[in-house]
């Protein structure tokens, strides 16, 4: 009788335990960052295989890729663009790595200059919060909300739209 009474909280105890280990276990993935790495985030090495002046637009695809973007006004310039991100919980994501590669290409595809910018090489931009006017009035919520309640019947409703 004696060892049921003792079994019955050495249970409830081992219980309680795990249930902290996991709790714990599932807080600590929930404080990990979340690594996202966007576009071509060229390696360095290779960039530094490419020669101005001896290699041709075919050499360039064939070591880094069809390019991120080409010029718009000179189709001669390829950008390969690439940025890895962290993000943890619920903060917003953080740039740990930006990668700007510029191969700009003579008239007959020979290489002429190859640049990388990095994430210090950005601006920041500052994002107007302004809205754009529009004609008519605002409508609350409730207005949206039952705007067409009792409009429409279930008889022929041809010609009968709103303004009719």
């Amino acid at each position: 009788m004696t060892r049921s009474n003792f079994s019955a909280p050495r249970t409830v105890i081992r219980t309680a335990l795990l249930g902290s280990v996991l709790l714990a276990g599932l807080a600590a993935t929930g404080c990990s960052p979340i690594v996202a790495t966007r576009g071509n985030l060229t390696d360095p090495q290779l960039v530094a295989e490419l020669q101005p002046g001896q290699s041709r637009r075919d050499d360039v695809a064939a070591v880094l890729g069809t390019p991120t973007s080409v010029g718009t006004f000179d189709p001669n310039v390829w950008y390969y663009i690439g940025q890895k991100t962290e993000k943890t919980a619920f903060f917003e994501p953080e740039v740990t790595e930006r990668r700007v590669v510029v191969a700009h290409f003579d008239d007959t595809g020979v290489l002429r200059e190859i640049k990388t910018l990095d994430k210090s090489a950005g601006q920041d931009v500052d994002l107007v919060e302004r809205t754009t006017p529009t004609a008519g009035r605002e409508m609350g919520f409730l207005e949206q909300m039952m705007g067409n309640v009792g409009r429409f019947s279930a008889k022929d409703t041809k010609g009968k739209g709103p303004g009719s």
